[in-house]
Order: structure tokens, then sequence, then C-alpha cells
């Protein structure tokens, strides 16, 4: 039966429907595609034996995921892709503002719906790439953002008490129920902002100003931190890091090929260029090598990390830079040629953490020498070392040797 026609909870009992948690579902239909060799995180590249198989494992075991790691460590876009792995559609109680599963609802609203309509109770189908909340957290985010808070407004107009369940207006967690729930840059959250993440991760109710509202939330949370927030900027607090039931350190790429090829996925050329632009591969190698060299620079706060996105705009902006020149020129095609390169000084400038070396000699300085060394390094692949000819030792012949001897013979001896 197509979902447009199943309208009523009393429709949807004449199906196969059964209900699942979020975790569950992503489990079960991970399952499916390690069975049948479907890729569940395309277009992901250099984590095929490390993070990847890693969150696999956390999803098969439904824990609650942190994944961390530096700056352009594709970590949103892992959580966005778990989207994938959640069923096309669910049903949901219509009216509902925390997606009440019709057969389980959790609150007030659901309760009172199906005890009013019974098998009449209308019902809303929720596509899954609905299903995702992401929430970047900032020092000015609040509980009642996150969690809830009484609405006066709504207990006056329905005349009721503050202790009724029916005047809190949910937060973004209640209202992501049954869905995937991302809060990017963790340590950032305030510390009694994450203590607030306690019971909604372990006993699965929340309390709002003073009053506890006993609703166990259907969540898959993932979080993503920064290693260089936890000394600089902020931390998680421990009880939270220990209700998180998986931490995936992610990496950036390990070679030339896997930088390229991520580089070449999320670069946006267009395909209006006003002339023909060939690229050579050591043009693309020297482009990576840069964010190589970087992330060992002795002028760059390593520590900081490179982001992808640094090749990628580099990328982008040497691709201009010829094009730039061909306008000038009046060319129609043309090569990238060395002088190009520097048309991605702008892309590294912006990039990069400088230390304060790196400040005082300026970053324009430091963008030209990561470019004179990754130049440096792929010449040694490219062209092998040149080494002095050494002279063999000859021994000398005695001045009172009456024997002449012409070169040739010379050269035989």
């Amino acid at each position: 039966m197509k979902i447009s026609k199943i309208k009523t909870i009393g429709d949807l009992r004449k199906t196969n429907y059964a209900s699942r948690s979020i975790k569950t579902e992503l489990r079960d239909n991970l399952i499916n595609n390690i069975r049948n060799g479907i890729t569940s995180f395309k277009g992901i590249h250099g984590y095929d034996d490390t993070v990847i198989p890693q969150l696999e494992r956390a999803i098969l075991s439904q824990h609650n995921i942190n994944l961390l790691g530096l700056r352009g460590q594709a970590k949103t876009r892992l959580a966005r892709l778990m989207v994938q792995l959640l069923d096309e559609y669910i049903p949901a109680i219509d009216g509902s503002e925390i997606n009440d599963d019709p057969y389980d609802p959790i609150s007030n609203f659901g309760k009172e719906q199906i005890k009013k309509y019974g098998d009449n109770t209308p019902i809303k189908w929720i596509y899954r790439e609905d299903r995702f909340f992401e929430k970047l957290a900032t020092p000015d985010v609040t509980i009642s953002d996150l969690i809830g808070d009484i609405d006066p407004i709504k207990a006056a107009n329905l005349k009721l008490s503050y202790a009724d369940e029916r005047v809190i207006h949910f937060g973004m967690i209640p209202r992501a129920n049954r869905s995937i729930f991302v809060i990017n840059e963790l340590p950032d959250l305030q510390s009694r902002i994450q203590v607030a993440l306690f019971n909604i991760l372990e006993e699965g109710d929340i309390q709002i100003r003073g009053f506890q509202v006993r609703m166990p939330l259907d969540l898959q949370f993932v979080f993503t931190a920064n290693p260089e927030d936890y000394t600089n900027r902020g931390s998680i607090v421990t009880p939270l890091k220990d209700r998180i039931g998986s931490q995936i350190l992610t990496h950036y790429p390990n070679t030339l090929e896997i930088a390229k090829t991520i580089t070449a996925q999320e670069a946006k050329l267009q395909n209006s260029r006003t002339c023909q632009i060939h690229i050579p591969e050591l043009a693309k190698d020297l482009v990576e090598q840069i964010g190589f060299e970087a992330r060992d620079n002795e002028y760059v706060d390593n520590k900081s990390g490179i982001s992808a996105r640094m090749s990628i705009t580099a990328y982008e902006n040497l691709f201009s830079t010829a094009e730039h020149r061909c306008l000038a020129s009046g060319e129609t095609k043309t090569t990238i040629r060395f002088v190009d390169i520097l048309g991605m000084v702008p892309s590294i400038t912006g990039k990069v953490e400088l230390v304060y070396e790196g400040e005082q000699e300026g970053a324009d300085f430091v963008a030209e020498n990561l470019i004179g060394t990754a130049a440096k390094t792929l010449f040694k692949n490219y062209f092998p070392e040149i080494k002095k000819l050494k002279h063999e030792n000859l021994t000398l012949l005695p001045r009172n040797i009456n024997c002449l001897f012409t070169l040739s013979d010379f050269m035989r001896k």
C-alpha cells in the first residue's frame, strides 16, 4: 500500500509496519548495506580502513558518537551521511511537536489524540532528510534553546498551571525526537548546558524549570569536537564524555592521491570558463603538497590543523588565475604555468594559523615559503639528485722514466 493512502493509525495497522528505535533502524539498515556490498558513506575518501569501520561498529553498537578531529576532516559530512541509513519515510501522529510514534506516543498531545480518535487518529509521513537536526555549539546557546522552557502565554491562554506539561515550549532536542541530532564543536558549549544533556543521553527524561517530565526521547546523538578546544576554548565535562558510547578520531589524507581525489570532488570549477585550461598532474600534486608542507612548517601552528578547504579553494584560484591571464592576452586555451601558482596565495593566507615567528614574517611570506618548499619536495620526486663527479685515483708515473706513452696507451693502463 502506498504511504499516500495510509492516513490514519487504522490504515497503518493493516500494513506490516513495526515501530523501531532510531538506533535499531540505523543498525538494521547498515547490516543490510554491509551484506549487500553497498557503500554507506559515499564521497568520503581516505577513511576506508580507519574512521568508517569504527563508525560502522559504533552504529552496530547503537552508541551515541563523538567525532574528534581537527578542522576540515569531514566530521560533519560523516554525520550528515548517516541520514542515508534511515528509512525513507516513517509515520508520526499528525500535529505532534515531537514526532510521536503512532504506536507509542510519549507526549501529552499524542496520548490525548489516540484516546480521542483511536484508530482514526490522523498520521503524517516524515522523509528521512527531515530527520536530521544540527546545532552549532556557541557560548550563547541556552537550555531553553536545546531542551525547552515554560511558555507563560500558553499557560495564560489555556488557563493552565505552570506544573502542567502542556505549558512547555519544547526546544530543539525534543522536537528532534526519532531523529539524528548533531551538536558541532561540543567543547564550546557551556559546562552547565553540557550537564543538562546528562539525563537525555542516559535516562531519557528532561527537566524544565524545576519540574521533571518523564519523556523517553528516541535520539541518535552525534557530537563533533576539535582537540584544540580542550585546552584553548573549552572542554567536554567528564560525566558527559562517559555517556558518549564511542569516540572516533578523524585524520587528514595520508597520500597525495587521496588528497587530489577529495579536491577534485569538492572544487567548484565553472563549466562556463572563457578559455580551455589544461592542468598537468604536477600542478595538482603541488596544490596538495602545500597542505602537507603546512602541517609540518615551523611558521604554522599545526595544532589548529590545515583544513582540506585550503587545497580546494587554492585549486579553484589556480584555475581562475590561468583564466585571468587568458582574458588579458586574448588567448582561447592555455595550460597552468608556474607563475599561476602565486595566484593561490590568498587561499593559503586565510587558511593557516601562524605561530609568533610566522606572524613576524607575515602571512604572504609564509604562503610563498610553503609554495617554494612544496616545489622543492616535488622536484626531488621528478628529477634525480645530481651528484658530483668523482675522479678515479691514478698512479703517477716516475719523472725519470725513459718510456713515452701515448694518451691511448695511458688510458689502456
